[in-house]
């Protein structure tokens, strides 16, 4: 978790200068009628605990627009254009800071300290025992009562023609029950070929579990008004991590052959959803000899010609197919109901610190925790 990538190809990624195999390259806009300012223009969007709150849109060249909050780092909005050229957000979004505060499932939003589920909310962690908030059953999720999602970060955004937003926070010693400062940067950058790459890093002052991830909910037809149940997904991982009811990870790691959870050849997501109980909210284990960035799934949709790959340097990822959406919030207009959007968190395992045969997610004092997520939007 803690290795680096070499400065040259992080340098490449941020820029939209290294190109992932396979991807294709968007019409030049030298031809338009009007020539697209890259960068990045903000406004205000409210206040809450008694700080300001921004809306940062970031737009490359090709018109591609990311829309994102410094309240949980949300990424509110991602228009792209689909086959036909009709351009929607491929993530569900609300429309005020107002909806935000009304607490959603985490749309978009920065996940931390930890990502995911550790179980009975406790670990224990040089001898000491620590207690979370249980805020989902007995377990704890995605970083307690007040996680980095519902926190107001620092926000600067780049000046230049990079469309860039770096976000800070100081999560102090004792927040939400975890142990030491942790101070914490993401920096989101929206590259020329239309991807969202997302750079974590996080430095403490005493041992602590980070797992860091984002929680955006996509639909690639750019309408909650449909299903994702059609769309298409690959995941390149040949096992993945099952769960007790209450979705805390057993310990084993199966094999997805022979099961609903294979998804190493790309399948229809409603083709086997109904034989998993509950529906899709697992962790599968990648395919990887080392940390550098790699493909770690796809997914596509015919209707509107969209496909997304994931590339990261994580050695998870948890592919959750809504199973808990009710209507009680809307995006576009259209109340997302069940399975009508879909998460792709890369991530370490859940439940890790009480886990010792999983990868270790615990950093040391003079330890760097750097990790990179890359979303790429094509046709």
């Amino acid at each position: 978790m803690n290795k680096l990538i070499c400065h040259v190809a992080l340098l490449a990624l941020l820029t939209g200068a290294a190109s992932c195999g396979g991807e294709n390259k968007q019409p030049s806009t030298e031809n338009s009628q009007e020539m697209i300012k890259a960068g990045v223009t903000s406004k205000d969007w409210g206040e809450t605990d008694g700080k300001k709150v921004q809306l940062f849109t970031l737009t490359n060249k090709n018109g591609i627009t990311v829309t994102i909050t410094n309240y949980g780092g949300v990424v509110t909005s991602w228009v792209t254009p689909d086959k036909n050229g009709n351009k929607s957000s491929i993530v569900v979004g609300m429309e005020n800071l107002a909806e935000y505060l009304k607490k959603p499932p985490y749309f978009g939003a920065i996940i931390g300290r930890y990502g995911n589920r550790i179980g009975d909310a406790k670990f224990k962690l040089d001898g000491k025992t620590y207690t979370l908030a249980a805020n989902n059953g007995k377990n704890s999720l995605h970083g307690g009562n007040k996680g980095f999602d519902k926190v107001v970060w620092d926000a600067t955004p780049s000046t230049d023609s990079i469309p860039a937003l770096t976000l800070t926070y100081l999560s102090k010693d004792g927040e939400e029950g975890f142990p030491g400062n942790l101070k914490v940067t993401v920096v989101y950058t929206l590259s020329e070929d239309d991807a969202l790459n997302i750079d974590y890093t996080a430095e403490t002052d005493k041992a602590t579990p980070v797992n860091l991830t984002n929680h955006s909910y996509f639909n690639l037809t750019g309408s909650t008004e449909n299903t994702i149940l059609n769309h298409s997904l690959q995941i390149n991982g040949d096992h993945y991590t099952p769960v007790d009811t209450t979705l805390i990870p057993t310990g084993e790691i199966k094999d997805v052959k022979g099961t609903p959870f294979d998804f190493t050849k790309a399948e229809t997501i409603g083709a086997r959803i109904d034989a998993v109980p509950g529906g899709y909210d697992h962790n599968f284990v990648l395919n990887r000899t080392d940390s550098t960035l790699q493909l770690a799934a796809t997914l596509s949709d015919t209707a509107s010609g969209r496909k997304l790959e994931v590339y990261t340097t994580e050695p998870g990822i948890q592919f959750y197919s809504g199973n808990f959406l009710d209507g009680t919030f809307s995006s576009g207009g259209h109340p997302v109901k069940l399975r009508t959007a879909l998460c792709l968190e890369t991530q370490h395992f859940p439940d890790s610190p009480n886990k010792p045969k999983f990868p270790t997610t615990i950093l040391q004092p003079g330890q760097k925790y750097h990790t990179v997520t890359r979303y790429k939007v094509s046709l």
